[in-house]
Order: C-alpha cells, then sequence, then structure tokens
C-alpha cells in the first residue's frame, strides 16, 4: 500500500490574453508545488481551464489529504470557470456519496446541524489568492468597502463547500495590491513558510 501524503493543487486561473495571463498564479502554484515535493509528498495538479473529468476530480480529492486552491479574485470571487467546476466535481461527490451523504440533518435527531454530513474529515483546505485589493482594505471597519471583514469573510463562498463536506479550513494567503504597491517577490518568497505552518509538515 502506498503511503505517500498527497497534496492536490487546483489552479484556476482564467487566461485573458494581453491582460492577465496567469504568471503570478502559475508562480505560486510552483511555489507550493516545490514545497511539497521536498516535503517528500506526492503532488496531484490540476489546471481547470485545460479541463477534467469530474469523476477523476473526485478521486484526487479523496486521495489528499491538503487541498490547496490557487486562484486571482476576479470581481470578489474565483473566475467563473472554477464555478462550473466545484458544481461539476462536488455534485459527482454528493451521487457517489464520496464526499459527503446528505446534508447532516435526520428526521430522527433533531440537534444534527445543517452542514455536518460530509466525508472529508482528516483533510485541510486552503485558499491563495492574488487581489487588486490592498491589504489595508480588510480588517478594518473604516473601510467602505468591506466595512472589517478578513479575506476569509469574502472567500466564505469558496470555503464553505469544503467545510460542508467535512474538510478544515485553514488560514488562506493572500498577495494583495498586485497592480499597484504590492510585494509579490515578497509574497512569493514568504509563501512556503505560510504553508509549513498551516499544515505542520
Amino acid at each position: 500500500m502506498n503511503s505517500t501524503k498527497k497534496v492536490l493543487l487546483i489552479n484556476t486561473h482564467l487566461n485573458y490574453p494581453n491582460w492577465s495571463e496567469g504568471l503570478l498564479n502559475d508562480a505560486f502554484n510552483q511555489k507550493a508545488k516545490a514545497f511539497f515535493l521536498e516535503k517528500g509528498f506526492e503532488v496531484l495538479e490540476t489546471k481547470v481551464e485545460d479541463g477534467y473529468n469530474a469523476d477523476e476530480e473526485v478521486e484526487k480529492h479523496i486521495e489528499a489529504e491538503i487541498i490547496i486552491l490557487q486562484t486571482p479574485i476576479n470581481w470578489f470571487g474565483a473566475p467563473w470557470i472554477y464555478k462550473k467546476y466545484v458544481d461539476e466535481v462536488f455534485n459527482s461527490g454528493l451521487h457517489s456519496a464520496k464526499f459527503l451523504s446528505g446534508d447532516g440533518r435526520t428526521r430522527e435527531d433533531a440537534t444534527r446541524q445543517y452542514g455536518t454530513g460530509g466525508k472529508m474529515q482528516g483533510k485541510k483546505f486552503m485558499v491563495c489568492a492574488t487581489w487588486n485589493a490592498p491589504k489595508a482594505s480588510f480588517d478594518d471597519p473604516n473601510q467602505v468597502l468591506f466595512e472589517g471583514r478578513s479575506t476569509a469573510d469574502v472567500l466564505i463562498q469558496i470555503t464553505s463547500n469544503y467545510r460542508f463536506c467535512g474538510a478544515e479550513i485553514v488560514a488562506d494567503y493572500n498577495c494583495f495590491d498586485i497592480f499597484k504597491d504590492g510585494d509579490i517577490a515578497g509574497d512569493l518568497e514568504n509563501y512556503p513558510k505560510h504553508l509549513e505552518d498551516v499544515f505542520e509538515v
């Protein structure tokens, strides 16, 4: 039996020629890949834009102990291809009962909460995102747009899919203000330390 730990890296950058071509998200993805290979993991990869088989993606999720979504934030969410990916992959995981068994509630036990039917316990999920938004726009009630919300708050529509299925959500990693005053080189350099801390590897 193969006892090698596995990590699944999902890159959902959507290429817009001459505007957003994915080099930064690919750089973060490659940093994560190098980090996990160095730690002795087997790395499973999916680049959503290149196509995928939903049933095979379910199996990758089942095999992996760690799942990382690499995404740009386009209009305050992941690119639309990721929503399509989630709908297809998680529907497959629902129909096969490999991701979850219902939503957790039962008629027999009224105390069972919505969102407790997952089967992905023991797995960890993380988002690594690139933003035009500056870091200062988060966690500050005086900011007009996010009104004190954190990046985790803004990313909840992504992380909830995994929490619903039983996975643990670990602290996200972000590269801010990428078109103006961000520290892209520093964020890339510090990424492996974040991975080491949140995954304890």
